[in-house]
């Protein structure tokens, strides 16, 4: 399977061979026409006696021609070079800037050249040390130093514009020396440093045209000023990454100066809220002091009163303490009298009191004697009957005795407590003694019994005593 590969256009190429057939026919100066009837202007002489003056046609200077048949005047314009010269004449007849003459157009020829300073636009499409294309642009403007030299070696013949064969030849040596310069630079010193282009061609044109010094003038012209205005990179893509540092370097710093200013700016700001707090805290410190200050005040106000009130207290406290004072002593003394009255009347009542008292105390003593008389007479009474029963009872045996306890002792036996429960213990002989003996004990205890119911003082039975001793 065969491929057909198509070859691949040069379009720099294409673009050479386009400006040199274009440069070809620039250099081809354009040639005035002459009508057939300007050839035969003679025989038609009398008909242009009274014509006006006419202008060359397609000239680019504006010259006057005046007069008619051989009788014509050229006028120039004072901004324009003419040279004149005639058939048999070596040298023209005039030449220079703003000269007007009388022209005879059988033997008479001259040149009109605009004087004016010319400027020539550059555009030069260039390689550089890498290999890269580069588009060079700028422009050289000069003039017109030595007419007599250019007008001989210069061509000056357009009809249309007489400095378009020159402009096109200059530009094409400042491009020339332009591409040469550039072709030893690298791209970065193309971009960033213009100065060795202007200068190298500065120094090219300036020799073409002025002349590399003693005798030869060069082509009589003079370099006004040579500038470049800018390079630019043919390759959008080349472009783009020479930019890329520039503009990578540019964010760098850019960012470096946002996050700087960021920085300041938030430096700034703590410092402005350290001043807002430092001075916040000075104005709670001058309210908190002016605040203290005033509860200050207010307290020594509040004291100033309080003490006041109190010293207004404690004075109508000492006046209503006088006044009281004043009121109790006259109280106390209308209680003293009321007192001393009620103490006379107490004292007339204790002493009626008493007296009532000492009356009742000694009937009392008195009924007391009366009843205590009559009570030791009562004692002595019962005394003597006891001392009798005594004696009566001494003078009983104990047969009788013993008779008259058995004969009491139901009674004594009602009298005395029931016990709870009997208890019996038998020691000794037969039934005969214990009961005996039971006897003698229960004799016993109820002897003791009236022993002890017998009142204090009553001297016991001698009888009696001797049976409690037996």
């Amino acid at each position: 399977m065969s491929m057909n590969h198509e070859p691949v256009r040069n379009e720099y190429l294409d673009q050479v061979r386009e400006q040199q057939q274009r440069l070809e026919v620039d250099l081809k100066a354009r040639k005035a026409v002459m009508p057939m009837a300007q050839a035969q202007m003679a025989p038609r002489a009398a008909r242009a006696l009274a014509a006006p003056p006419r202008e060359i046609p397609g000239n680019a200077v504006d010259v006057r021609i005046t007069g008619f048949w051989r009788w014509k005047t050229v006028v120039v314009p004072p901004n324009a070079y003419v040279v004149h010269t005639r058939r048999g004449h070596a040298q023209p007849l005039h030449i220079g800037l703003g000269v007007s003459f009388r022209f005879n157009p059988g033997t008479d020829s001259f040149l009109v050249v605009p004087g004016a300073m010319q400027t020539i636009l550059i555009n030069a499409h260039s390689i550089c040390r890498e290999l890269q294309g580069l588009l060079v642009q700028g422009y050289v403007q000069w003039i017109i130093e030595d007419f007599a030299t250019a007008y001989k070696k210069l061509d000056f013949t357009d009809a249309e514009d007489p400095m378009r064969v020159v402009n096109v030849q200059l530009r094409e040596q400042a491009e020339a020396a332009i591409k040469d310069k550039v072709a030893t630079m690298s791209i970065d010193a193309v971009l960033s440093d213009k100065q060795p282009i202007i200068e190298e061609l500065t120094a090219r044109l300036r020799h073409v045209a002025e002349g590399g010094g003693g005798g030869d003038k060069g082509l009589g012209l003079r370099i006004v000023t040579v500038q470049i205005k800018e390079a630019v990179v043919s390759s959008a893509r080349l472009w783009e990454s020479l930019q890329k540092p520039f503009r990578a370097e540019r964010e760098r710093v850019a960012r470096l100066a946002t996050l700087e200013t960021e920085e300041a700016i938030n430096h700034r700001e703590l410092e402005v809220e350290q001043q807002r707090e430092r001075t916040r805290l000075e104005t709670d410190g001058e309210l908190a002091i002016l605040r203290a200050h005033k509860e200050a005040e207010a307290y020594d106000r509040d004291q100033t009163e309080r003490l006041r009130r109190q010293q207004r207290e404690e004075e109508d406290a000492r006046k209503l303490a006088v006044e009281r004072q004043q009121s109790a002593l006259q109280t106390a003394e209308l209680e003293k009298a009321r007192l001393a009255v009620e103490a006379d009347l107490t004292k007339q009542k204790q002493e009626a009191e008493a007296a009532q008292r000492k009356r009742e105390a000694l009937a009392a003593i008195e009924l007391l004697d009366t009843q205590r008389a009559a009570a030791n007479r009562q004692k002595r009474v019962e005394l003597e009957l006891l001392e009798n029963r005594q004696r009566i009872l001494n003078g009983l045996s104990s047969a009788n005795l013993q008779a008259r306890m058995v004969e009491l002792l139901p009674a004594i036996a009602e009298k005395m407590p029931r016990p709870q429960e009997l208890r019996s213990v038998t020691i000794g002989g037969g039934a005969g003694a214990q009961e005996g003996q039971a006897l003698t004990t229960l004799v016993a205890q109820m002897m003791a019994l009236v022993g002890a119911m017998r009142p204090e003082g009553e001297p016991a039975a001698p009888e009696q005593t001797e049976h409690r001793k037996s």
